[in-house]
């Protein structure tokens, strides 16, 4: 099912690598010639989940400060996009809702501060950014998934006065104070119903392939500054209409399933809206005390964020885990590699498990990461459960190319192209068959390139034969490659759930 193109508002021309180029070579008369014989000759596609988380919150990622115009806020979408593609990148995390705001036009929140500088206040002149996002993303062949925070009403370092439509002042029995932040009551049941509310319109509204939820729930736990102690989330109201209603439940057992329910209820609704939408988690990487490994210790997301994440997994609950395994590899209470085993050992209904790595601890600064660990943490990912993958906090270390990482990536184990891997157990009818692209040379200064054209709305796989070296690219609707040595491709179309169709061999 293929959604309506939205219109939206591009900063300037050649911004895009997709735009087409005005010069057109006089052998634009060139054909392709069927030659089924290439399609049983190109390797298998690999596969490996690619990804990166782009913060809104606090402009980590995009945009990169507040008050930018339309124009820098969409030529900075573009430029981030083109370094995906660069990098071979499969797939981005975009946060949409940070702080019970957004980043598109909506008739349940305001718009996000971390866009205007001021929150409820549009893009002007006005553009729809999640749209150019789904748009651009899909035009190069990445997916784009969309990052809801369900409880966060309002960040340490927000600014902008709340808007009127916000839950802090339309609903204000919703929220609670706790430190410098603002919570959404997980134990209202109203403000869970308006979290799915929220995701049900941007699953209705835009092309998307993943829903992503990361590892906010109940709030990190803050110390009372003079006696050291933890200070409980206010929640006395909830947890007296539990009671009161004969609820049984321990409190931190109440507080759980408050949170089973909304992960549950969210499962439940993207299957209902859009079945070949895959829904995505990203907690904290530490499992519950009860089950760790031998060596392994530290923060107990299960009785401090009442996140029971083993369970969610085992249920089958979601499609993808993304854990967040922060740590070093040779940091024994946190060992890398352990955690990635255990993991994938609580993993009994097949789901994927994609770990989540912390890309941005490459810095200028004296503490940084060497520019090792995170090549060899993609290695380890890969030597012990080869096709699956991993995703980077955040994009912005990419992007600035910071202690050369991007560029060790392409040479390195970015230097092929994969595909996301498949997930069979969702509903999606066959993948298409693959289509003939339309061929037109074109130039890029003096370099000779072939622009190939595929219809709109479908992800393709293509091998490029050069000589006898096969190279593979992902695209959308357009591909540049060069065109001195090409003789030759297999293409096919994926659908919406990974699945490759049927190749077609061509040959010049």
């Amino acid at each position: 099912m293929s959604l309506p193109r939205r219109s939206f508002l591009l900063a300037g021309a050649g911004l895009s690598a997709c735009q087409p180029l005005p010069i057109v070579s006089p052998q634009a008369g060139l054909k392709f010639i069927p030659a089924p014989e290439l399609a049983s000759l190109a390797p298998a596609a690999p596969r490996e989940f690619r990804a990166a988380w782009v913060a809104t919150v606090a402009n980590i990622d995009w945009p990169s400060r507040k008050g930018l115009s339309s124009a820098e806020q969409q030529a900075e979408v573009l430029a981030l996009l083109d370094r995906a593609s660069a990098l071979k990148l499969n797939a981005l995390i975009l946060q949409v809702r940070s702080s019970a705001d957004a980043i598109y036009p909506s008739a349940l929140e305001p718009w996000s501060e971390y866009l205007s500088g001021t929150q409820g206040q549009a893009p002007e002149p006005f553009y729809d950014p999640l749209a150019l996002w789904v748009s651009e993303a899909h035009r190069r062949g990445i997916e784009l998934h969309v990052w809801f925070n369900p409880f966060r009403a309002r960040q340490s370092g927000a600014k902008s006065e709340a808007a009127p439509q916000h839950l802090s002042r339309s609903q204000p029995t919703w929220v609670k104070p706790y430190g410098d932040q603002q919570w959404i009551d997980p134990g209202e049941p109203a403000a869970a119903e308006h979290a799915l509310a929220v995701i049900a319109d941007v699953l209705r509204r835009y092309d998307v392939d993943a829903v992503h939820i990361d590892d906010y729930f109940y709030p990190y736990p803050l110390q009372d500054g003079v006696s050291k102690q933890e200070i409980d989330f206010p929640d006395e109201p909830a947890w007296r209409r539990y009671s009161q209603a004969g609820g049984a439940l321990e409190r931190a057992d109440w507080r759980r399933q408050n949170v089973d329910r909304l992960v549950q209820r969210i499962a439940e609704l993207v299957k209902r809206t859009r079945p070949w939408v895959r829904f995505g988690i990203s907690p904290f990487g530490l499992p519950k005390p009860a089950l760790r490994p031998a060596g392994i210790a530290g923060f107990s997301q299960y009785d401090k964020l009442y996140a029971d994440v083993e369970r969610w997994l085992n249920e089958g609950w979601l499609d993808y885990l993304a854990p967040q395994l922060y740590w070093p590899i040779a940091q024994k209470p946190q060992a890398f590699g352990v955690l990635l085993d255990y993991w994938h050992g609580q993993n009994l209904q097949g789901r994927h498990i994609w770990p989540g790595l912390f890309t941005s601890k490459l810095t200028d600064k004296p503490d940084s990461w060497p520019l090792d660990e995170i090549l060899q943490q993609i290695e380890l990912v890969r030597q012990r459960r080869p096709g699956s993958g991993h995703a980077h906090f955040s994009m912005v270390a990419l992007l600035q190319n910071r202690r050369g990482l991007a560029d060790a990536l392409m040479a390195g184990p970015y230097a092929e192209a994969a595909l996301v891997p498949a997930t069979p157990w969702l509903v999606e009818r066959e993948a298409p068959a693959a289509a003939v692209p339309q061929l037109k040379p074109v130039f890029v200064g003096a370099e000779p390139l072939f622009e190939l054209s595929f219809a709109p709305d479908r992800r393709h796989s293509v091998w490029l034969l050069y000589g006898e070296r096969w190279e593979l690219r992902l695209c959308g609707e357009l591909l540049r490659v060069p065109a001195a040595g090409l003789s030759g491709l297999v293409v096919s179309a994926l659908n919406r759930i990974g699945q490759e169709g049927p190749r077609l061999g061509l040959r010049l």
